[in-house]
């Protein structure tokens, strides 16, 4: 298994950009729930860079659905085969924006 590993940065105009890399599971979840909820509570855009993601289950689904609730939320990619599966799967796809090459600009 790969640790998740979480980096979080802060850019112009309240954009925060979590650059997500590992395996992401119901054991590890946790963890980058409480790096989107509190190092970047105060984002007006989140950005999950999911490029490095090795694994992704239902918990990290579920994350992703609770977080788009709660702010505009894009996705940096490419997603990954495994997680884009997961995402298309499910039918929640489109309800994402993914940036593939993301910059703030």
């Amino acid at each position: 298994m790969q640790a998740p590993r979480m980096t979080v940065r802060f850019e112009a105009d309240g954009v925060c950009v979590v650059v997500c890399a590992g395996e992401f599971d119901m054991d590890t979840i946790g963890e980058l729930a409480a790096v989107c909820h509190h190092d970047a509570a105060g984002a007006k855009l989140l950005v999950l860079d999911v490029v490095q993601v090795a694994f992704a289950d239902s918990c990290f689904l579920s994350l992703l659905v609770r977080l788009r609730k709660t702010r505009e939320l894009v996705l940096a990619g490419p997603v990954p085969e495994q997680l884009h599966r997961l995402l298309e799967i499910s039918g929640v796809l489109d309800l994402f924006e993914v940036r593939t090459g993301y910059t703030s600009a």
